[in-house]
C-alpha cells in the first residue's frame, strides 16, 4: 500500500509538518527512531530530576498556537504555558544585575533605576525600531519561502523598506545607537549568538530575536519544553496522523518514472507519494539518500556549538534564582574572536543558566534545582581534543556554578552534552545550531526545501528555511507542508506523477538547488 506522505523524524519540524498536513486532510505516517517524540527537544529523567536536553527558551506564542490550530487543536488544551516575568535576569562582571521584564512599562522602569532616564528613553526608541523591523521582516521574509534569489529580488519595495530601517547594517552598532551603557549594549545584542554570529558581524535584522525575548515575551510549559513536542504529537495523532515510535529509518529512495518514493526502515519498507525528511540535512545526505550534499551545504559555515551541562543539585540557602539567567563575562569582543576566529574555548565566557524548577518545582526533588547550563564552544571543524577539553571545562563550570550561587556543594546529577555528542545525534559539525545566519546563508541563500535530484522528497528543520530556533522550525514545518500539497496537487489519492513535476515554484527551487550542487 502506498502512503500519501511519510515523515521521517518526529522533531519539532516533522511534528509541525504533520499537524499542517493532517489539518488539510492529507494522510500522514510519522516515523521516529526514539521512543519519544521531540528530536533535539528531548528529555532526560534521572534520580528524580527532569531535564530538557534541547531548547530552553520559547518565544512567538502565535506560531505555537497556529501549529496546534492547524491540526484542529488548541494550545491550551495540550500545554500549561506560563509567560515568564522576568523573562530572564542579566548579571554582569561588575556585580550588577538587571531584570528583563515582560512588559515595556515595567522594563522601562527597570532600566531607569538601573542606568538612568537616558537608558529608559533609549529603550522606548529601541522598541519602536524593533517593532518596525519585525513588521517588515516577518510577513515578507520569514513566514514564506523564496524559491530563489531572483524571487526575493522581485520584491524591491520590501527590500528597500528593510534597508531603510537599517536591517542590513551590523547589529552591534545599531544597538549602540540607543544605549550608552556598555552593559545594555551587550544585553540587547547577545541574542546574535542564537543565529551563530557575533553581534559585531551579525546583520541588524537579527535584532528581531531581541524583540521576541524582550517585547513579545518568553514562555515555559509546565513539565518542561519537551512538553511542546509531546503536545504536538498528541494533537497530530488526534488529527489522524499515524505516529510510529521506535522505528529506525535506514534509507530514502526518491520517486521517479511512475514509481513512488520509498522509505526503508527497521520494520520494513514504506512507499509514499512524498517523503518529508526531518533529520539535520547533513545527516539526510550522509546517511539516508544516495546523492551528494549540495555545495552550499558542503561548504557552509556552521554556527559555534555549545557544551550543555544538565545539573541536578541543592539550591544554596537564601538563593533567589530566576528561571533564565545570562551571566556576562568581563570580556566581549575578544571572546568572540577566540570562539569564531581562533577556534578555541572562550577564556572569559558568558553563560546561560536555566533553572526551570523555579517555575515548576515538580521538575526536581524537594530542595533541589534543575540547572541547564550552556556555554558556547567551537564546533567540530576546529581541531580540538574533546576527550581532554570536556572534563577541564566541566570542572571550570562547576567551580563557577558554585561561586555564582546556583549550586550548593557537589551535583547529585551531572550529564554533559558536548560537540561530539551533538554529532553522534546526527547534527552537522557537532552543533545543534546548524548553519549560521550570515547573509549568504539567509533566506533563499539557505539550503532549499527540495533538491531536484530527489523528486518526491521535501526537507524540514533548522538547516533549511527559514532557519534556527523553535519558532523558525515550526514555520519550516508549515512551509514543508505547503510544498507537499503543491506536489500532491488536486488528484485522486494513490495516483502517482512520474518525475518531479511540482508547481512552478518547486521547479524554480530545484533549479536553484542544482546550481548550488
Amino acid at each position: 500500500m502506498t502512503e500519501r506522505v511519510v515523515i521521517v523524524g518526529a522533531g519539532l519540524g516533522g511534528l509541525s509538518a504533520a499537524c499542517h498536513l493532517a489539518g488539510r486532510g492529507v494522510p500522514v505516517t510519522l516515523l521516529e527512531r526514539s521512543h519519544h517524540p521531540g528530536g533535539r527537544a528531548g528529555l532526560l529523567e534521572r534520580d528524580g530530576y527532569r531535564f530538557d536536553t534541547g531548547p530552553a527558551v520559547l518565544t512567538m506564542l502565535g506560531v505555537m498556537e497556529d501549529t496546534f490550530a492547524a491540526a484542529g487543536a488548541a494550545l491550551h488544551d495540550h500545554l500549561d504555558l506560563v509567560r515568564l516575568d522576568p523573562a530572564y535576569r542579566a548579571r554582569f562582571a561588575d556585580g550588577s544585575s538587571v531584570l528583563v521584564r515582560s512588559s515595556q512599562a515595567d522594563m522601562r522602569e527597570e532600566l531607569r533605576v538601573f542606568a538612568g532616564d537616558g537608558a529608559a528613553d533609549g529603550f522606548d526608541d529601541f522598541v519602536t525600531w524593533l517593532q518596525r523591523l519585525f513588521e517588515l521582516e516577518f510577513a515578507d521574509f520569514i513566514d514564506r519561502d523564496f524559491n530563489s534569489l531572483a524571487s526575493l529580488l522581485r520584491q524591491p519595495a520590501a527590500l528597500a523598506r528593510l534597508a531603510a530601517a537599517g536591517g542590513f547594517g551590523r547589529l552591534q552598532p545599531a544597538v549602540d545607537r540607543f544605549f550608552d551603557d556598555h552593559r545594555l549594549q551587550r544585553l540587547f545584542s547577545f541574542q546574535a549568538m542564537y543565529a551563530g554570529m557575533s553581534p559585531m558581524r551579525a546583520l541588524a535584522l537579527y535584532s528581531i530575536i531581541t524583540y521576541l525575548d524582550t517585547v513579545q515575551g518568553v514562555y515555559f510549559p509546565r513539565g518542561g519544553v519537551h512538553e511542546l513536542s509531546t503536545g504536538l504529537a498528541r494533537a497530530a495523532r488526534d488529527a489522524g496522523v499515524d505516529l510510529r515510535l521506535g522505528v529506525e529509518v535506514e534509507a530514502i529512495t526518491p520517486s521517479g518514472s511512475g514509481v513512488p518514493a520509498r522509505v526503508r526502515t527497521s520494520d520494513g519498507t514504506f512507499e509514499a507519494e512524498v517523503v518529508v525528511a526531518n533529520p539535520d540535512l547533513p545527516a539526510v545526505y550522509d546517511q539516508l539518500v544516495d546523492v551528494d550534499a549540495p555545495r552550499r551545504l558542503r561548504r557552509g559555515h556552521y554556527s559555534p556549538s555549545c557544551l550543555l551541562w544538565l545539573v541536578g543539585g541543592r539550591r544554596p540557602e537564601g538563593a533567589d534564582p530566576a528561571h533564565h539567567t545570562i551571566h556576562f563575562g568581563g570580556a566581549w569582543s575578544r571572546t568572540f574572536a577566540e570562539l569564531l576566529d581562533e577556534g578555541r574555548p572562550q577564556s572569559d565566557p558568558s553563560r546561560f543558566v536555566t533553572t526551570p524548577s523555579v517555575t515548576d518545582p515538580d521538575l526536581a526533588p524537594a530542595g533541589g534545582d534543575v540547572l541547564h547550563v550552556l556555554e558556547p564552544v567551537p564546533n567540530l571543524l576546529a581541531d580540538l581534543d574533546w576527550r581532554a577539553l570536556e572534563p577541564q571545562l566541566t570542572d571550570r563550570m562547576l567551580t563557577w556554578l558554585q561561586r555564582s550561587g546556583h549550586l550548593a556543594g557537589s551535583p547529585e546529577v551531572l550529564h554533559t552534552i558536548s560537540p561530539v555528542d551533538w554529532a553522534a545525534e546526527g547534527m552537522g559539525a557537532g552543533t545543534p545550531f546548524s548553519l549560521d545566519h550570515r547573509f549568504t546563508q539567509t533566506g533563499p541563500l539557505r539550503p532549499a526545501l527540495t533538491d531536484r535530484r530527489l523528486p518526491g522528497v521535501v526537507f524540514v528543520g533548522s538547516t533549511t528555511r527559514p532557519g534556527v530556533g523553535v519558532p523558525m522550525v515550526l514555520i519550516s514545518g508549515r512551509l514543508a507542508a505547503d510544498r507537499v500539497v503543491e506536489w500532491l496537487g488536486p488528484r485522486p489519492a494513490g495516483s502517482h506523477r512520474p518525475g518531479w513535476q511540482g508547481s512552478t515554484g518547486a521547479v524554480a527551487d530545484d533549479r536553484e538547488n542544482a546550481r548550488a550542487s
